[in-house]
């Protein structure tokens, strides 16, 4: 019986913090853009935030990026590519306000 309310209060408190990360992502951009969706995903598994936010290039230079990351075995679509290079572009981008790091 311990056993099943230590794990049920686990669960909850896990709820509980995920669930207003997830209302603020959702309540900041309304909808989650798919070049978004695709770059947490996909760039994530070897990149931190850190890279994003301090590198400021235009659509074409990440598009780039992007490329090389092809040429060092990442598989991407070509759909997949543009839209990460328009997301990165837009948010990362030279004249894109800079973005503050994550708490």
């Amino acid at each position: 019986m311990k056993f099943l309310l230590l794990a049920a209060g686990f669960l909850s408190t896990g709820l509980i913090l995920a669930a207003p990360a997830g209302a603020q992502e959702v309540r900041e951009t309304g909808v989650q853009q798919p070049g978004r969706v695709i770059v947490l995903s996909k760039c994530f598994q070897c990149h931190t935030d850190a890279m994003f936010r301090d590198q400021r290039q235009d659509r074409r230079a990440w598009e780039a990026t992007i490329y090389r990351m092809i040429g060092r075995g990442a598989l991407w679509t070509p759909e997949e590519i543009k839209l990460m290079a328009d997301y990165l572009g837009a948010e990362y981008g030279a004249a894109a306000k800079p973005a503050a790091a994550p708490r």
